[in-house]
């Protein structure tokens, strides 16, 4: 399987040199980040929700390694959230937050990571949006459950990510799909042991499909994130099953990938958020992108022949 290649080839600063030394590697990194800054995101947001599409926003950068980069990721979000307040676009536009970015990896970085990302998640509730705690590797997810659970104190409109290739998912979800909550479920996207996680694809399918009726038929509010067409037609229909109304759940993808989905799914009456990051330290999330999709991975590898 190539995805775990690619995983491991994201961790690499070696290929992260060579990649980014690459002349067309912009131009096709630019497919997934389509700025580096909040002027050049602004439009994006503008055009993606005029179409009736909402979004979600990541400030992409992971390898935090001082509690000075952690405060400068928090002020980046900070701004974000400044510019969509003034554009009038809180109601359109929530946050996705990494806390590796906040300094969860550092020393003290379960206090850190909540210090830095609760002045976010004030402001977005200030401008009438929310936040979105990702998933990231499985040894931060017990710090990240606990985060998400003390924010919610104050800002019960916090929500979270779960990853359907985890064993621990199902019991998460569980717990999750309660009323007001918000989760999003995704397949996974790090390279997990097999000791903690499924490594086959139709594994991964059929625990997604098990976790997101848990969540369908809870009391909280699901957020399908996946660009797979039967599962997308399995959410509706267990959205269905469930008596679900079309603003009871949504459903979210990526920038840059099946756009034309995103467009079917909101002028069917369906809500969708499109996952839009921005920012200059994308080789990481980039990486992901690739191994997730071995069409993603022949776009790249076909862009740096028919270009390079």
């Amino acid at each position: 399987m190539l995805g775990p290649v690619i995983l491991a080839a994201s961790r690499s600063d070696r290929i992260r040199r060579l990649i980014s030394a690459a002349p067309v590697t912009k131009q096709v990194v630019d497919r997934f980040i389509p700025g580096e800054t909040v002027d050049e995101i602004v439009p994006i947001v503008q055009e993606l929700t005029s179409r009736g599409l909402e979004l979600t926003m990541d400030v992409v950068g992971e390898d935090i390694t001082t509690p000075e980069q952690a405060e400068a990721a928090r002020d980046a979000y900070l701004a974000l959230v400044d510019r969509l307040g003034t554009l009038e676009l809180g109601t359109r536009a929530e946050m996705s937050v990494k806390l590796s970015m906040f300094g969860q990896a550092l020393p003290g970085g379960h206090e850190l990571a909540l210090a830095n990302v609760r002045p976010v998640v004030e402001a977005a509730a200030a401008i009438g949006t929310t936040v979105t705690l990702d998933a990231e590797d499985h040894t931060t997810l017990d710090s990240m459950f606990a985060i998400h659970e003390e924010l919610r104190k104050d800002f019960p409109q916090t929500g979270c990510v779960i990853q359907a290739y985890l064993f621990r998912t199902e019991a998460d979800a569980r717990r999750l799909a309660a009323a007001g909550s918000r989760v999003r479920l995704v397949k996974g996207a790090y390279k997990e042991p097999a000791e903690v996680a499924y490594q086959q694809k139709h594994e991964i399918d059929k625990a997604y499909v098990r976790a997101l009726r848990i969540l369908m038929d809870g009391e909280g509010y699901p957020m399908v994130g996946s660009h797979d067409p039967r599962l997308i037609s399995i959410a509706q229909e267990l959205a269905r099953q469930a008596g679900r109304k079309p603003d009871e759940y949504e459903f979210q993808m990526l920038y840059g990938i099946r756009g034309d989905e995103h467009l079917r799914l909101a002028a069917e009456g369906h809500r969708m958020r499109v996952y839009t990051a921005y920012g200059t330290d994308w080789y990481g999330y980039f990486m992901r992108r690739l191994a997730e999709k071995p069409a993603n991975l022949r776009f790249f590898a076909r862009s740096m022949i028919t270009r390079g």
